[in-house]
């Protein structure tokens, strides 16, 4: 049950003084249904009205709060001329300036003879001070209730700031006292207020540092935010941890046999990975393992060889990929390992109906299939293992956590649990690694094999594109393939694909006369699997010289011929997902080039991207770096990534901060596993507050 103390925090908006049902809406868009929303709703600006100077001292360019006699009021001969208010003080005169002013109102607000306060944006108009539509208009009186500094907060078209500001400030007035949480050792040393302290703080700044990600108000808000997500991940991975697994040892044949089928040695990395693996496999825990690696890394290889050690154990195992082509492909670089090992392999995906599926499913039940390559279609309920032992899943952003927990519920519950192995070539900076995997241990593949020359990256302004036309061409005459990448237009697939149809056709018409008919393919996400496969295979196979595609290509799909790889707009995409594309290319053994065409002119962050892609090829490097210049959400493409979606926490700005409460969390649950202690307790809250009730849930059910 979550404490009364925070009953509070999860009100409807609409429970506070002004926000009904017209505003409520609104304010929901912006921030959210309930009162706590509105709490990690923190302002991005302040209006500071301290700068009370004279008229004849008074800067141009600055907000002003000027004390002065109404003069006169000059109303407009015609409505689309401004009305106007002239006024003085012992040092000069100041004209007000309202445009579509009502008379009746005006004249009450600034009655002629009578001294008011204003306060507003001051400017020089033909060498004479005038504000136009004073944000303020108060009476001597009322002087001391005009705040001196404003919060400005994030807005949405309907909602007036003031209005926002006021329901803002009701809803804090709601934000109880709550235990303290944090280690008061750590919270001393950081210098950092009590909660409510720290939130009242920075909804109220005083100076334009008060706004900062690293002032002590927001720094403790965002530690809040993250050790709630580092305590319910270590909760949730103890609860997977005590899942018994089954200790799987294998006697070595296959996969001896397989590296001695590879066409060269293995890294390094990929030893020190499978043995990671392996004593994984061989404890008696559920293995959770994330293997990371760049593009042409080499992961295939690591997870075949995991999957051999189930099949030696005489188990089974699963590999599943987010997209019908690329479960194909993990299929097609399998089999022929497979079929000289001698080790069953089979392709399950949605495409699979009727009689052929049933035969399949019935081998797999039977224990006639040893390895099962597949889509999602393998967490359907009529897909039954004889003997599942582990599970590779291959790009976890694209899949959920309970996706992940679904497929690991599909082994034999009297054995032991499934072993989990998560495969991404997106390379995850730490910090993100520590908030979408925290439950895993991670392995790194860091070293390329050999044979792997680096992508000759290069700049290309748009307005040269007949030359990148050119480039084209020459290529495919020289016996190598393109890829033809068509920008992300806007958040609407139907605009991308537009975008993507019509480069397709140019380019036809461009190319085709002298390469031939069909030589041009095009594949973009809103085709039907069938589709996208035949074009697919149509390059791959030789017959289709040129791919025009969205981003469908970015991951896993291998076709070595590739050699030159075309991004249009380059400036529109993120730094870990060019460097993806760019893997695409040079697989074959010839060097691969890519041409970065972009639109300018370029911003500073577009800029710092394209110059990193083309100084280096170390995929993790390049990761750091998206983050520092775009943010978590973006690196990962946030909606589909299976990211938590932080309120108040920046992981670019708070790295270290979540290496401490991933260390912070940690000693809390050795010491007090139960969170048990009065400490302990006011941990609860936090969760609650964070909304992390599934992790308290694990507490209690052990």
């Amino acid at each position: 049950m979550r404490p009364e103390s925070l009953f509070p925090a999860f009100a409807p908006i609409t429970s506070l003084k002004g926000c009904g049902p017209r505003l409520a809406p609104l304010v929901e868009k912006l921030a959210g249904g309930r009162v706590q929303d509105l709490w990690w709703h923190l302002p991005s600006g302040l209006i500071d009205r301290r700068y009370r100077p004279r008229i004849a001292e008074a800067e141009p360019g600055r907000i002003a709060t000027i004390t002065l006699t109404i003069d006169r009021h000059l109303p407009p001969r015609t409505p689309r001329l401004p009305y106007k208010i002239l006024g003085h003080d012992g040092s000069g005169k100041l004209t007000l300036v309202f445009f579509n002013g009502r008379e009746d109102f005006l004249k009450r607000s600034l009655p002629a003879g009578e001294q008011r306060v204003v306060s507003g944006m001051l400017e020089l108009f033909d060498g004479q001070p005038q504000m136009t539509h004073p944000d303020r208009i108060a009476t001597l009186e009322e002087i001391d209730q005009l705040a001196s500094v404003e919060p400005v907060y994030p807005l949405t078209a309907g909602l007036a700031p003031r209005t926002l500001a006021k329901i803002i400030d009701h809803a804090l007035a709601r934000a109880p006292e709550l235990p303290e949480w944090l280690d008061p050792a750590y919270q001393r040393q950081q210098r950092w207020p009590g909660w409510r302290e720290a939130l009242l703080a920075a909804h109220r700044p005083e100076h334009a540092a008060d706004l900062e990600k690293h002032s002590l108000p927001r720094q403790r808000l965002a530690y809040d935010e993250l050790l709630s997500n580092q305590l319910a991940l270590l909760l949730i991975r103890r609860r997977l941890k005590r899942l018994s697994g089954r200790p799987l040892k294998g006697d070595g044949r296959l996969r001896g046999a397989l590296e001695k089928l590879l066409p060269w040695p293995l890294t390094g990395a990929q030893r020190q990975a499978n043995a990671e693996i392996a004593g994984d496999m061989a404890s008696a825990n559920r293995m959770l393992r994330l293997l990371q690696g760049d593009v042409g890394s080499g992961k295939t290889m690591v997870a075949l060889n995991a999957m051999l050690l189930a099949v030696e154990a005489g188990a089974q195992a699963a590999m599943m990929a987010p997209t019908e082509i690329l479960a194909r492909q993990h299929a097609e670089t399998l089999k022929p390992y497979c079929d000289k090992l001698g080790v069953r392999l089979a392709l399950l995906t949605g495409r699979d109906k009727g009689k052929a599926r049933v035969a399949l499913l019935e081998r797999l039940a039977a224990g006639e299939i040893d390895i099962l390559v597949g889509t999602h279609a393998l967490f359907q309920d009529d897909v039954v293992f004889h003997d599942l032992a582990l599970a590779v899943i291959d790009e976890q952003h694209r899949f959920g956590v309970g996706q992940r927990l679904g497929l690991a519920a599909k082994g034999q519950r009297d054995k032991g649990g499934v072993d989990v192995l998560v495969m991404t070539a997106t390379p995850i900076p730490r910090t993100l690694s520590l908030t979408a995997y925290g439950d895993m241990d991670v392995s790194k593949l860091t070293e390329k094999p050999p044979g792997r020359t680096p992508v000759d990256t290069r700049t290309v302004s748009a307005d040269r594109f007949m030359d990148v036309v050119g480039a084209v061409k020459r290529k495919i005459q020289s016996g190598e393939r393109v890829y033809w990448v068509c920008p992300l237009v806007e958040e609407s697939e139907q605009s991308d694909l537009a975008a993507a149809a019509e480069r397709h056709s140019s380019l036809k018409q461009a190319l085709e006369p002298e390469l031939g008919e069909g030589s041009v393919a095009l594949v973009h996400g809103q085709m039907s699997s069938a589709e996208k496969d035949a074009a697919m295979e149509a390059f791959a196979g030789g017959r289709a010289k040129l791919l025009v595609a969205t981003t469908v290509i970015e991951v896993g799909v291998d076709v070595p011929e590739a050699t030159l790889i075309v991004i249009e707009h380059a400036e529109r995409f993120g730094l870990a997902q060019l460097h993806q594309l760019r893997g695409r290319v040079g697989r074959g053994g010839r060097p691969g080039a890519c041409l970065l065409v972009f639109s300018g002119p370029l911003g500073e962050t577009a800029k710092a991207r394209l110059k990193i892609l083309r100084e280096t090829d170390d995929g993790f490097r390049i990761a750091e770096e998206d983050l520092r210049l775009r943010g978590a959400g973006e690196v990962l493409g946030t909606r589909q990534s299976g990211l938590p979606d932080f309120k108040l926490a920046d992981l670019a700005a708070h790295g270290e901060l979540l290496a401490a409460a991933r260390d912070d969390a940690r000693l809390i649950l050795e010491r007090d596993p139960e969170l048990a202690t009065e400490r302990g307790r006011a941990l609860r809250v936090l969760l609650y507050l964070f909304e992390r009730d599934s992790a308290i849930q694990y507490l209690r059910s052990g």
